[in-house]
């Protein structure tokens, strides 16, 4: 069992908006979506207009590389500090609260808003924590973070982490009890990506119930009867915003090594990040691939370079229903002449993806003229793919009840594996917390 001092996941203090804002204008999508699409992120800010919104508190990433990105970063924390003086957030008591999002493409995900403590994270490669990455980090994108975190009043998380418990122990029943609880916000998202509900959970029995059914399922004897390996305990595997998890905890390391004495290094807010936890056995969630694009290459290149890379067979689209072979990897291509299907024979990888991912660096590598991009959605990918100089690499999804048993077994997942709903599904941006 986890033992309650060392407990990875603790009710936050949260920050709401006061009385009187417009909640919609208030709660913006992750600031990771839509990064190739300055229109989205120019409609919201038409519609939130001088409104309080958290637009004012994060870096959409469209913008970072524009040259005024740190007269952004500065006006981002001037707005954190002016929130908090002039009472735009109210915090509630200490507790969790219950989430119940409606998205366009599915009628309700339950999730749990809580503070998980950085010191049981870690998403370096080989980690053995109870929480920890399913993907690569790539350690390029963290400066730009952790210059948004660090010295900034309060944290806003689009963070989702995931819980491998399909016995539903754990949120499930606490969604059960809702109705006893008191309703914190409901409202409608902006730019029609569905609806949110939440409830606000501080009843004692209800909290001890939680971290019962947590501590249950990060025990090695129920980790080993579901994944039939010894000496393992994951508890909760990052699902979104991967990158901003490890800038919480590289800002945290900093703090820490300042710190004056054990107690400051206990009790202080940046030692915890705040998150929301799905199950993965919720109705409401749903794994989506990540395709991949190049950009100036020539495809008999490419192919040939393919085959020599890997022992593969290249044919002509099958049909949907075409059997894979047992122990091949397969994904699908479209060029501006051509699509078809990859076949990949003993491939040295768990995933289809891994597998791709290998061979697209390798190839980059040696041409450095090449490009890529990582799209979201068929459609998209095959109309990239298919104009002149590029090809689209689609590919299938993934399992997502085989998420925490690959990550056990291979470690971090190839960057871009996986996706968790389309981009209006992604979380908004809603509640705070200080971390100063």
């Amino acid at each position: 069992m986890v033992k309650q001092t060392e407990f990875p996941v603790q009710p936050p203090v949260v920050l709401l908006p006061s009385p009187g804002i417009d909640w919609q204008k208030w709660a913006v999508i992750a600031c990771d979506q839509y990064t190739s699409n300055r229109e989205y992120w120019e409609k919201v800010r038409r519609f939130v207009g001088d409104h309080p919104s958290t637009l004012n508190l994060i870096l959409p990433e469209v913008y970072l590389e524009d040259p005024d990105v740190e007269e952004r970063l500065q006006r981002i924390k001037a707005t954190m500090d002016d929130y908090l003086q002039t009472k735009v957030l109210t915090p509630l008591a200490p507790g969790y609260i219950l989430i119940d999002r409606q998205t366009p493409h599915v009628r309700s995900r339950k999730g749990l808003l809580a503070a998980i403590d950085l010191e049981q994270y870690d998403w370096r490669p080989g980690a053995k924590s109870l929480i920890r990455s399913t993907e690569e980090t790539i350690a390029s994108r963290l400066p730009a973070r952790i210059k948004i975190r660090q010295g900034g009043a309060l944290e806003l998380p689009h963070i989702l982490l995931l819980l491998d418990d399909p016995g539903q122990t754990v949120i499930e029943p606490l969604f059960q009890q809702r109705e006893k609880l008191p309703k914190v916000y409901d409202f409608d998202l902006m730019m029609q990506s569905g609806h949110l509900t939440g409830y606000h959970l501080t009843n004692p029995e209800l909290i001890r119930q939680l971290n019962q059914a947590l501590a249950n399922l990060a025990a090695p004897a129920a980790c080993a009867q579901k994944y039939g390996i010894e000496g393992e305990t994951l508890l909760l595997a990052v699902g979104d915003g991967n990158h901003s998890l490890a800038t919480a905890k590289a800002c945290w390391e900093e703090i820490k090594k300042k710190a004056a004495n054990p107690a400051e290094i206990a009790s202080h807010p940046a030692r915890f990040c705040m998150v929301e936890i799905i199950n993965l056995y919720d109705e409401g969630l749903t794994f989506h691939p990540i395709h991949r694009v190049l950009f100036k290459v020539d495809p008999a290149d490419f192919f040939a370079a393919l085959q020599a890379y890997y022992d593969c067979r290249i044919e002509d689209a099958p049909a949907p229903s075409a059997p894979i072979p047992p122990g091949t990897h397969a994904f699908s291509f479209v060029t501006n002449a051509a699509a078809g299907r990859v076949l990949i024979h003993n491939p040295g990888s768990n995933l289809v993806v891994g597998s791709l991912q290998k061979f697209v660096d390798h190839y980059l590598a040696g041409h450095p003229e090449a490009k890529i991009d990582y799209v979201h959605g068929d459609r998209e990918a095959e109309t990239l793919g298919r104009q002149p100089g590029n090809i689209g690499l689609l590919l299938p999804a993934m399992d997502k009840h085989e998420l925490f048993k690959t990550v056990i077994l291979d470690g971090a997942l190839p960057r871009k594996t996986f996706s968790l709903g389309e981009a209006d599904e992604k979380r908004f941006y809603l509640e705070a917390r200080k971390i100063l």
